[in-house]
């Protein structure tokens, strides 16, 4: 099974392509190479959270770097066990249909780099190179990665989560203040009824073959559902529905605020298993040898992404307007 690439590494010629392009005399080349030796790490050691995708979305490195597409297949499953006697010959079968897609594998890409002033200065002080545009090349990266892991790209075909047009769709009641549907004008009763009809949807649809293992909605939501059930109580929306839903993790992702249709939040119940969904990363973010342009060097990146792949949509469920 191929694998990905060391996300830190450098060619083996980083030093020999600065000697034989630039005009660096030997200590200058020496010290240009250590710092790239002290810069790669530091883009992987800071303190900002990683973003909501690699956070939630199983990650597969199955493809091949050089693949231009991916193939995969859609399913949908029905079917559940049962209790048998000895020698029973009525097993319950599960159902399987499924749809071939092929989808394009596309280059992420960014920069950055130093002026040959620039590294002639830290020499001369004896300082570190600015690691700070290395961590700004890689959160450049891994925001793009984030956004299109969600929404995909229609342009350039990579498909995303929330652009999955097969995930199955739950009507939220209207029976909040003012016929709204909206969990801020609904009572604590109502708003626990819409999340456990949202997680009970994959249950129900699928006779029991996928069961949700976690709700995703915009931060907002998620912090109304922190708040008492009734004046008189001291539990909150939250604790009985995980109460009641034994296995089940609710968490606030940004990208549900306006992820619905007409730009309405949306919640998402879903059984967060590899099988079940992907995102494709055939090469994870590279960084290459400098290479010399006028009176800078520059060091390209790169990864190869396939976006997320929904294998079994009902798995999943969404819920519009909350």
């Amino acid at each position: 099974m191929p694998k990905a690439k060391d996300l830190t590494r450098y060619d083996a010629g980083d030093l020999r392509v600065i000697e034989a392009t630039g005009r660096h005399d030997a200590g200058e080349a020496i010290y240009f190479a250590r710092q790239l030796e002290y810069i790669r790490p530091k883009a992987y050691q800071t303190t900002r959270l990683p973003l909501s995708a690699v956070r939630l979305i199983p990650i597969s490195t199955d493809i091949p770097e050089g693949a231009k597409t991916h193939t995969y297949r859609m399913y949908d499953t029905v079917g559940m066990a049962k209790i048998i006697s000895n020698y029973a010959d009525d097993l319950p079968r599960v159902g399987v249909s499924g749809k071939e897609f092929t989808a394009p594998i596309r280059g992420i890409g960014i920069s950055y780099g130093y002026s040959i002033q620039d590294i002639r200065a830290a020499a001369m002080a004896g300082a570190n190179l600015d690691t700070s545009l290395q961590a700004a090349a890689k959160r450049g990266h891994d925001e793009t990665i984030n956004k299109l892991a969600w929404a995909g790209d229609t342009i350039s075909g990579l498909p995303g989560l929330l652009s999955n047009a097969n995930i199955p769709l739950v009507v939220v009641p209207s029976d909040g203040a003012g016929a709204a549907k909206t969990f801020v004008s609904k009572t604590p009763s109502q708003v626990l009824r819409d999340l456990t009809s949202l997680v009970n949807s994959i249950l129900i649809s699928t006779n029991g073959v996928h069961r949700a293992t976690q709700v995703w909605m915009p931060v907002a939501q998620f912090a109304q559902l922190k708040t008492p059930r009734s004046d008189t109580s001291d539990t909150t929306i939250l604790s009985m529905f995980l109460a009641n839903n034994p296995g089940v993790t609710v968490e606030p992702v940004l990208e549900m605020k306006g992820a619905g249709a007409g730009g309405t939040d949306r919640m998402m119940a879903l059984e967060n298993d590899r099988d079940n969904f992907r995102m494709e990363v055939p090469m994870a973010f590279l960084q290459h040898s400098p290479q010399l342009h006028n009176l800078e060097y520059t060091i390209p990146c790169e990864s190869r992404f396939g976006g997320v792949v929904v294998v079994f949509p009902l798995a999943f469920a969404v819920a519009d307007g909350i």
